[in-house]
């Protein structure tokens, strides 16, 4: 017979706006804002990637015309770089919330309504995502459990 988790037996979850706002309250030393680069400078990141590694490569005697798989390694690799970068930018460069609404000028703290209301919206998203497909979860559960 399967048992079922529950961590928090005895306890109602919290609806969404009552996480959101329990998250929000936490803002000032939990929420932070990142740097993200977009669009065209992501692109000369990578190009500028696939150039240093096909040079680095040739340096080393190592060709397109030997390897034929060689593009795609080096389009994968160009990308890893890319991301190494990048999210070493966004964790250098993080604003807090607090630091955030002086910059913008924000006394109503309106930042911090638009932030409620999204993460109501995306927690509602989640919850009905996880619902949609607990079926499933449940028929695999039941498959393990009358293989073993």
């Amino acid at each position: 017979m399967a048992t079922v988790w529950d961590g928090r037996k005895g306890t109602e979850e919290p609806a969404a706006a009552a996480l959101a706002s329990e998250i929000l309250s936490r803002a000032d030393r939990d929420v932070t804002f990142m740097v993200h680069l977009v669009g065209e400078s992501q692109n000369l990141l990578v190009r500028h990637f696939v150039v240093f590694i096909e040079t680095e490569l040739a340096k080393r005697g190592i060709s397109y015309g030997a390897h034929p798989l060689l593009r795609p390694f080096i389009e994968t690799h160009a990308r890893e770089l890319t991301d190494f970068v990048l999210k070493g930018i966004g964790l250098r460069h993080q604003f807090g919330l607090q630091a955030l609404e002086i910059m913008a000028g924000d006394p109503s703290r309106l930042l911090r309504v638009d932030l409620w209301d999204s993460l109501e919206s995306h927690i509602n998203d989640a919850q009905r995502q996880f619902v949609s497909g607990v079926g499933g979860l449940q028929r695999i559960l039941v498959q393990i459990e009358t293989d073993t």
